[in-house]
């Protein structure tokens, strides 16, 4: 493994070391309860408004419009259904986009099993939505701003412009990584995405929003609907994106510039491939692309053994081997796609090493099915 090259920080970023130096410092101190009135846990409560107030300040969001919870997964879920829960006067109609993470097309099912309505906005062949929305009331709106197999960016300001409902954007593959979106209503993050440590999430809500607790709970937009805070991961989260954010524009150039020479390479190097995603309008650390005539799970496998790190199909649901929603949705190859998702450390020998391999890792596949 210390020889291994890791391309899947898409799904989730190596620990930065300003998030690890923060941890071992915090845990120390931040084990009591924020809500009781002892000095331990006032100063845990300390620990935590300041970790709030980072974030805040790092995303361009207020300090009480930060809501701590335990995964981005949870944040995406009270975001979607808080906003619907409030608006059950107006209309029951979720709509979201075709390319949505599970995460939303869950709640999605979720709200239908309780009676809801749920429509999809299509989208084109980048994975970007078209315009359009339904010619009815419509209650909530869920579009990512950017895509978290393909890395393109979504219309955010403009869809939410174009309607008075509420928007809700996940932000989970892009906060950090670029600066979030207008428009949005609500936002998910997760802190394992831009460096900090897994199991720390945050909902994003706008001061005004109308947004009612979903589940058991204070139907207050705070602390108090997520249980008790693992103090000193949100405190780490906080420094990782503090630290990502002010070294975001050297790393992205970086990172775009090693992406666009794999979309190159790839397309030249691979017969029968297919680079999918917006070439410009991206995320600037991902790249899928699909091989046909070969298993995607058998290349990352293969690439695996050689030492080379990535994912295969639809994010967190590869493991059941299905084809991405992601891919079919945009019209593109399904079969044998892989997504390369570079780290902050990632080098330019790194690529290198990895464009060298990868032909002959797609020829032996092919030669072994007999291709």
């Amino acid at each position: 493994m210390a020889d291994s090259r890791y391309f899947d920080s898409a799904s989730s970023e190596p620990l930065h070391p300003a998030a690890r130096d923060t941890l071992l410092a915090a845990l120390e101190h931040g084990y009591a309860d924020p809500r009781r009135l002892h000095d331990q846990a006032r100063n845990s409560r300390l620990m935590l408004e300041n970790a709030r107030e980072v974030i805040a300040n790092c995303l361009a969001v207020r300090a009480d419009e930060v809501t701590f919870t335990p995964s981005g997964t949870h944040a995406v879920h009270l975001g979607v259904l808080g906003l619907l829960a409030a608006r059950t006067r107006t209309s029951d109609l979720l709509v979201h986009s075709a390319v949505e993470h599970s995460s939303v097309v869950h709640a999605g099912r979720w709200h239908e099993a309780r009676g809801g309505r749920v429509a999809r906005i299509e989208v084109d062949a980048t994975g970007r939505v078209q315009p359009g929305l339904p010619d009815e009331p419509v209650g909530v709106i869920a579009l990512q701003s950017a895509n978290h197999e393909v890395g393109t960016l979504q219309p955010v300001a403009e869809v939410a412009a174009s309607t008075d409902a509420p928007l809700f954007t996940d932000a989970c593959a892009s906060a950090g990584r670029v600066a979030l979106p207008e428009g949005w209503a609500a936002a998910a993050v997760s802190a394992h995405k831009w460096g900090g440590p897994a199991g720390v999430g945050a909902l994003l809500v706008r001061k005004g929003t109308r947004w009612r607790n979903p589940f058991p709970g204070d139907d207050r937009v705070d602390e108090h609907g997520t249980g008790f805070e693992n103090v000193p991961a949100a405190l780490a989260a906080a420094a990782a994106l503090q630290a990502v954010v002010a070294e975001r524009e050297e790393t992205a150039a970086h990172q775009a510039a090693l992406i666009d020479e794999i979309r190159a390479e790839v397309a030249r190097t691979v017969p029968d491939v297919e680079v999918v995603g917006d070439p410009d309008d991206r995320l600037p650390h991902l790249v899928t692309f699909s091989c046909l005539y070969v298993d995607g799970e058998a290349l990352v496998g293969e690439l695996n053994r050689r030492g080379f790190s990535i994912a295969s199909g639809s994010a967190c649901t590869s493991s059941a081997l299905e084809p991405s929603h992601v891919l079919a949705a945009m019209g593109v190859l399904t079969h044998g796609n892989v997504r390369l998702s570079l780290t902050r450390d990632a080098t330019r020998e790194d690529v290198a090493a990895f464009l060298a391999a990868l032909p002959d890792v797609v020829r032996d596949l092919r030669a072994e099915a007999g291709l």
